[in-house]
């Protein structure tokens, strides 16, 4: 089946999966896929399909169907419709339907066919710029590529119509209105004549409208029957808060917590939990998901099976987190019931505290073991000195990972770090503003960042002599370079094909040579350059008077290496305290 055909038939089938009734159709040539896909939906009584000529009367035709849904669903139930038209000019007509639609709270879903990417600049027929075509006069708009049928690209098309269908009907925003999909196509754009243009083919399970797009997106707290009987555990990603680390407890679920999710402590916290999964995450069944996890892949790879339930409890209005493109369900809130269900099987969280104590005892031994300061060691120096008052801000790259390895908290700091997109930019002066902000409740603030992170934003330490001075310890992890790189594919390359190795020192480890001392001097901030883990530990006890860096330097030179070294050792450390005979589910199974 050609791409084009497999896609559309996707789109048509979430539309019936959701509740669509209506669709309106304007003739051309590019949607031609859309038009055989929501005939045969038509033909099967899934729908109606409208058909009119001019799309502008074609788009107020549907904002009428929705308006008119009233009738049957009452005045806070407005069903969406959608309106298909072709590439080019046809895209534009539907903009006076878009506006109304927009400022009147009506629920449209604007599918509008495009050429692909390599066609868009080239003088080609019909081809315009519809990328963002009706600004904010939409809730949501996304450019969707062309379909080539790639693994996972009908899942991944689906992902994307959830959202946007949650997003006409306001489900989480209480604010519907048009969406835009704007769908590239390449030829073929017509089923095979085997399948016949109006048959769904000798399959017609991708029309049914018994397909759920998702079990549930939901814009209220209600009732959510969860059974205690699939293998748990709680994934608290940035932001989750005090709720999941509660919501584990009052479960029984083993809390695979990031540093910075407000949650990383306590007796259900697991460990280097990123390095437990290697001989525990198979066993998962069911995973709850708080807060927006950004920092591990074990866990990544744990969201996107296949065979793993996924529930996101997702508060707010926003895009909820699910980068696997496989929740089953996305809830605003925990549900009441969930507080005071059956727990889990005990076995099940005693077999995960038990690695994860492993675990942290191989961590705590790596990170104090003679010799030079090493990175883990900085961190868990770091996580020693933050109390339950103090306020940690943590960079990104290395430093916010090193700490999520180290934490052992009873009750944590306020852990705070730049996860909305994870970049580098501006940490100082973002540090800067907790310090000033938190100096108000009489919290001390201390942000440790690495030495590429200081140096772009080393301007962040100029303060003019008018404005309010911050208390903050700045701790930089000074390597110079960026060695995250070596610890993923790019590390991996330059190890496997040495030919690569000077490419990826200058690209991608790119050391800087720079003499921080000197930039704090020019700044007028004191600087303090510690040699050992005894020293820095002495420095992390001072109360800082303005800003104030301590440099530590340590070696980049094989971070890979430590990395995997550190990762095997735990697995072994695991494997030795894994019940024998016995999988983590508490069942006979092979041993380890």
């Amino acid at each position: 089946m050609p791409p084009a055909v497999a896609a559309a038939r996707e789109i048509v089938a979430g539309l019936v999966a959701d509740g669509v009734r209506d669709v309106v159709v304007s003739p051309g040539s590019r949607s031609a896929a859309l038009a055989y896909a929501l005939a045969a939906a038509d033909a099967a009584g899934l729908l109606t399909l409208h058909v009119r000529i001019d799309e502008r009367s074609a788009a107020f035709l549907a904002l009428g169907l929705s308006r008119g849904s009233w009738t049957t669903e009452g005045p806070g139930g407005l069903l969406p419709v959608a309106v298909v038209t072709t590439s080019g000019t046809a895209t534009a007509n539907l903009h006076p339907a878009v506006l109304e639609a927009h400022h009147a709270g009506v629920p449209l879903v604007l599918l509008t066919a495009d050429r692909p990417h390599e066609l868009r600049g080239t003088g080609a027929n019909q081809t315009t710029d519809q990328v963002g075509l009706f600004g904010a006069a939409v809730r949501q708009a996304a450019d969707v590529p062309a379909p080539d049928g790639r693994p996972g690209e009908l899942r991944d098309l689906r992902a994307v119509l959830v959202r946007a269908l949650a997003a006409a009907r306001g489900t989480r925003s209480r604010y519907p209105g048009p969406v835009h999909l704007n769908v590239a196509f390449r030829e073929p754009l017509v089923p095979p004549a085997s399948l016949g243009a109006l048959s769904s083919g000798a399959d017609e399970a991708w029309v049914s409208p018994d397909r759920t797009l998702v079990a549930g997106v939901r814009d209220d707290v209600g009732p959510w029957p969860l059974d205690p009987s699939p293998a748990t555990v709680l994934v608290a990603g940035d932001g989750a808060g005090a709720d999941a680390r509660r919501l584990a407890e009052a479960r029984g679920w083993p809390l695979l917590a990031e540093a910075s999710s407000g949650a990383a402590a306590g007796s259900h916290a697991i460990a280097a939990h990123r390095l437990v999964l290697g001989a525990l995450g198979e066993q998962v069944e069911r995973v709850v998901v708080m807060g927006r996890p950004t920092l591990s892949r074990p866990v990544q790879r744990l969201l996107a099976r296949a065979d793993v339930e996924v529930l996101v409890v997702a508060p707010g209005g926003g895009p909820w987190p699910d980068a696997a493109r496989s929740a089953s369900a996305i809830l605003p809130g925990v549900p009441a019931g969930w507080w005071s269900g059956p727990a889990g099987d005990p076995h099940w969280l005693d077999v995960w505290r038990g690695a994860g104590e492993a675990a942290r005892k191989v961590v705590a031994d790596r990170s104090s073991a003679p010799g030079p300061t090493t990175p883990l060691a900085v961190a868990a120096a770091v996580a020693q000195a933050s109390g339950p008052d103090d306020v940690l801000v943590v960079g990104s790259s290395n430093p916010v990972r090193d700490l999520d390895l180290v934490v052992d908290w009873d009750v944590s700091p306020l852990v705070l770090a730049n996860r909305g997109l994870a970049g580098i930019d501006g940490m100082l002066a973002t540090a800067t503003g907790v310090a000033l902000s938190a100096a108000r409740a009489g919290r001390r603030t201390r942000a440790v960042v690495g030495d590429l992170t200081f140096l772009h934003d080393v301007g962040g330490l100029l303060r003019g002599p008018h404005e309010p001075a911050a208390d903050l310890q700045v701790v930089v992890v000074n390597d110079d370079g960026g060695s995250i790189f070596a610890t993923l594919e790019y590390g991996a390359l330059a190890e496997d094909a040495p030919e690569t190795a000077t490419a990826f020192e200058r690209a991608f480890s790119t050391p800087h040579g720079a003499d921080l001392a000197a930039l704090c001097a020019g700044y007028g901030v004191r600087h303090r350059l510690v040699t050992n883990t005894a020293d820095l530990r002495a420095e992390l006890a001072r109360v800082p008077r303005g800003v104030e860096v301590v440099e530590v330097r340590v070696e980049r030179a094989g971070r890979r290496a430590e990395g995997a070294a550190l990762a095997a050792d735990v697995a072994e450390a695991v494997r030795r305290v894994l019940p024998r005979g016995r999988d983590g589910r508490g069942s006979a199974g092979t041993g380890a």
